[in-house]
This record gives structure tokens, C-alpha cells and sequence, in this order.
């Protein structure tokens, strides 16, 4: 059931017959979408097309994500289609490729995975998540991505907005009332207040005015909610536009095809764009884009209070190179016994990075060294520059990749002595390592499957 005060204005906002098909929409079923994930070589899936995705796919029926290995393996993101529209957005303000982006509000990572993928390796995501244990499912979703070109933090907003003007993008996609989400979240429903939505509204214009302080003069702002009413959308950037005091200038137009369903419009300086889902196949999503006044302010990045990152020697970096592909592009640390390696153009940032805020994960997290010899980490094993003649690789059937993702044990017979790389249908689970008779499951614990 919706919650009745919220049904009262969407019919006195929307109209009855625009507000009612809104309301009967949200008591129907969800679209199932993903995005798939191009380095890593998947097929397209039975479905059609999303038109403002590149890699983005409604399916035709829902399949069993959890006993896919191409979903453990990274293959795609199950990503609602409406959200995927922040890639429209970027690539029609040319793109971000080689930038540094933050995504300053980012699990579990949907958006992220598309910044990442949209940055390239010469690029560099900064994806942020205040609370821990949701950033651990961020970091989670990031390795499995594979690009090696993401950084996560757990930091408050105010603590980000110290990098003054560091990032060419930011992506705001606020925390908030979760009117989109009550096809899909009974919680959403049974939550939802209209004191919540003001309380909402209130830490959207805080998030947003820290985000403002982490962009570069000249840098595009995107700022997204999954929900319909106009307090927490429109109203939260008029207020920032009151505040901004004409620091904002447009963004480059941003097309959209009339048969998408989209609701275009603008308040001030920013395009907007909403999603019904009466109107498209997906879910309640609003997003705006808007550029930042370039006055020739400079990048600041706050000093450094530590140093957690120390660049490998060179008897490590000979055998963390043995491990990818292209050894020359890369540049390798250690944090504590653990070694990361990081893309060459944004290495350097990494460093900065950590030393100004909490980075929990980075890069691509190699392993560690035992007697010159590396002990490769399950994130080493997803990374799309992984030097698979490194090590044996052991390609299972189907149902023994999922015995191998349900971390039970596996048949000795099919691995070579030593480690080895766990693949299926030629995507990379993870690592295994036979010793005699036995071989040691080497998936994490945290991460195995347990659906029957």
C-alpha cells in the first residue's frame, strides 16, 4: 500500500490521470536492467537494448544472478536502467575520460563501476561512502569491476570537500526519501514520511555545497535522486543556486530522445530529467547536470598528514610485474604487508589521495611477498590486466565453478601443483592452490555463495 499523504500530492501535483498512472506503476513489477562490462569480453544478453546506455540491457526475464559466474566474475552490473542515464549525461558533456572523478555519495557502486569504465585507466574515481560497512560493499563491487582505476573512502562529505577543486567531475547522488524505490522496497514505503523528505532535503543541500568545494572551476556537477518530489530535487537546487551566488554557468545540452519517456526541464542553470515509471521502463530517478564558473582557481590538495603508500623496491616491483600484462603502464605500493598496483597516469593522485583521507581499497590490490614470491590477492585474480600466463589457469564447468563459489571443496584432479587461476567460461573468479592430493579454496569467505 502507498503511503497515503504521498498518493494525496502526486494526484495534486501530477494530476489524477498523470498521478494515477504514476501510482498504479508503483504497485506493479520492476524491469530488470544491467550494464555490462565490456573489458571482460560478455556477450550481449537476451533482452533489448537501454537507449541512453551504451552497455545497458533490459532482460527479458530474470535469471538467477546469484548462481551466474559471470556475475561473480564481473561480467555486468545489475544496475537499474533509469540510473544509467548519468552516462548520457557525462558522455554528452564530453566525456571523462583521463579525469579525476568523485563520486561522493557511491554504494553499492553502480554508478561508480560506470565512472570507472567511462574514466578509462588514465582516469581516476574517487567513490566515497560514509558508512563502513556499505563502503565494504562498495570496495567489494569495485574489485569486481576489475578496472583497477578506482579509489574508496570512508569520509564525511566535509572531510572530501578539503580537496578544493580537485576533481574535473562530481557526482552527487544524495541520500534520500526512496519515493522511487516503492515498487521494488516495501522498507521504502513503510519509511517514508513527509517529515522525512524536509529532514532529507536539508542533508542534500549540506552533501551538495561540500561537493561544490571539491570541483574544479570549469568541472561538471551532476547531482541525482531516486525520488519524485520537487522539495528534494528542484528545491534543493534552487536553494544551492541561491547559495552559489552565480558560480554556476549551463552544462553542454544534453539530447534526449522524446520516445525515451523522459521529463526534460531546467531550473536555473541546471538540466534536469525525470523518470516515472509510468512513463519509462525503470525506476523513479531525477538527475541534473551544471558546470562550475571557470575563474582560474588552481587545484588544492590539503597536506598530507601521513604517508600509508611507499613505493616498492625494485626486487618487488620485478615480481608484482611478472603479474600483468603491461608491467611499463603501472606503478606498484605497498600499505602495511600488502602490495596495490595503480595505472601510471593517477599513481602519484593515489598517494596524495591517502594521505589526506581514509582510503580503504585502491587500485588493484596485488597480495603479499613471501620469500620474493607473491601471494596473489582475490582482487589480483578480477583484474582485467592480469597476466594469466603468470600462473596455471584451471577452467571449471558450470556447476563446479559455483561448488568452487560456495568456497566447498574442489576436486584436486583438474589443478596443476601450485596456484591457480579459477576461471569459467574464460572469466576469472579467483584463485586456488593445489598442494599433493589437496587443493585449497582460495574464494573469500565473505563473498561465497550461499543460496542453495
Amino acid at each position: 500500500m502507498l503511503p497515503e499523504r504521498f498518493v494525496e500530492r502526486v494526484v495534486r501535483e501530477l494530476g489524477s490521470a498523470e498521478g494515477g498512472a504514476l501510482c498504479r506503476a508503483l504497485e506493479g513489477e520492476s524491469p530488470v536492467s544491467v550494464r555490462l562490462n565490456r573489458v571482460k569480453g560478455v556477450a550481449a544478453p537476451s533482452g533489448r537494448p537501454i537507449g541512453w546506455s551504451a552497455d545497458g540491457y533490459w532482460l527479458d526475464a530474470r535469471p538467477s544472478f546469484t548462481l551466474d559466474p559471470d556475475f561473480h566474475a564481473g561480467r555486468y552490473y545489475v544496475q537499474e536502467a533509469s540510473s544509467q542515464f548519468v552516462g548520457r549525461i557525462v558522455a554528452a558533456c564530453g566525456g571523462i575520460a583521463g579525469s579525476r572523478v568523485l563520486d561522493l555519495c557511491a554504494a553499492p557502486g553502480g554508478k561508480t563501476t560506470l565512472y570507472a569504465a567511462l574514466a578509462g585507466r588514465d582516469g581516476l574515481v574517487v567513490a566515497n561512502e560514509v558508512v563502513r560497512s556499505r563502503a565494504a560493499v562498495l570496495a567489494d563491487n569495485v574489485r569486481k569491476w576489475g578496472l583497477g582505476n578506482v579509489a574508496v573512502t570512508v569520509d564525511d562529505p566535509s572531510r572530501i570537500a578539503r580537496l578544493e577543486g580537485w576533481f574535473d567531475a562530481v557526482a552527487v547522488d544524495a541520500p534520500c526519501s526512496g519515493e522511487g524505490m516503492f515498487r521494488k522496497s516495501p522498507e521504502a514505503r513503510a519509511e517514508w514520511s513527509e517529515a522525512g523528505v524536509a529532514l532529507c532535503a536539508e542533508r542534500q543541500r549540506g552533501i551538495l555545497r561540500e561537493a561544490w568545494q571539491a570541483l574544479r572551476p570549469g568541472g561538471l556537477l551532476i547531482y541525482s535522486t531516486c525520488t519524485f518530489n520537487f522539495t528534494e530535487n528542484e528545491g534543493v537546487l534552487r536553494d544551492f543556486a541561491a547559495w552559489a551566488a552565480g558560480r554556476t554557468v549551463p552544462a553542454e545540452r544534453i539530447a534526449v530522445d522524446p520516445a525515451w519517456g523522459v521529463v526534460c526541464g531546467a531550473e536555473g542553470d541546471f538540466q534536469t530529467f525525470r523518470f516515472y515509471p509510468h512513463r519509462v521502463a525503470g525506476e523513479g530517478f531525477f538527475a541534473a547536470a551544471v558546470r562550475k564558473r571557470d575563474d582560474g582557481e588552481r587545484r588544492r590538495m590539503p597536506k598530507p598528514q601521513r604517508k600509508p603508500l611507499t613505493w616498492a623496491d625494485r626486487r618487488a616491483v620485478q615480481e608484482l610485474e611478472r603479474w600483468v600484462e603491461e608491467p611499463a603502464a603501472m606503478r606498484f605500493a605497498a600499505a602495511g604487508d600488502t602490495f596495490y598496483g595503480y595505472w601510471q597516469p593517477q599513481a602519484e593522485a593515489v598517494a596524495a589521495l591517502s594521505g589526506a583521507v581514509n582510503v580503504i581499497a585502491s587500485g588493484v590490490e596485488m597480495g603479499q611477498l613471501f620469500k620474493g614470491a607473491l601471494k596473489p590477492a582475490h582482487g589480483l585474480a578480477l583484474f582485467t590486466g592480469l597476466r594469466r600466463a603468470a600462473t596455471a589457469v584451471c577452467e571449471l564447468p558450470h556447476d563446479e565453478a559455483l561448488c568452487y563459489l560456495r568456497r566447498a571443496e574442489v576436486t584436486a584432479g583438474r589443478f596443476a601443483e601450485g596456484m591457480n587461476l579459477v576461471t569459467c567460461g574464460g572469466a576469472a573468479l579467483g584463485f586456488a592452490k593445489r598442494i599433493g592430493r589437496r587443493c585449497n579454496n582460495l574464494y573469500p569467505n565473505s563473498l561465497r555463495i550461499l543460496k542453495g
